[in-house]
């Protein structure tokens, strides 16, 4: 079952990817978005976060560190382990 929290997640992170271009000139910062924009771009997590808090209250938001190269994490759970 998708919640509306998951919903939200993935149009904020399209949201990033669709403004990616615009904010390379700010990577290594952190980007704030809500429904469907950029609040802001801050130097600090913990910056974009209250200001996330602040300005939006229990609205859905994201906090993005800011990466032209999105580094790519791969998990797998078919391993073959001894018992």
């Amino acid at each position: 079952m998708v919640s509306w929290l998951m919903i939200e997640r993935q149009k904020e992170l399209e949201t990033y990817k669709r403004k990616l271009p615009d904010l390379a000139g700010s990577e290594g910062k952190f980007a704030l978005i809500s429904e469907g924009d950029v609040v802001g771009v801050f130097d600090s997590y913990g910056d974009a976060l209250q200001t996330g808090y602040e300005k939006l209250g229990l609205k859905p938001f994201l906090v993005k560190q800011i990466s032209t190269a999105e580094q790519i994490g791969f998990f797998s759970r078919s391993l073959d382990c001894p018992m």
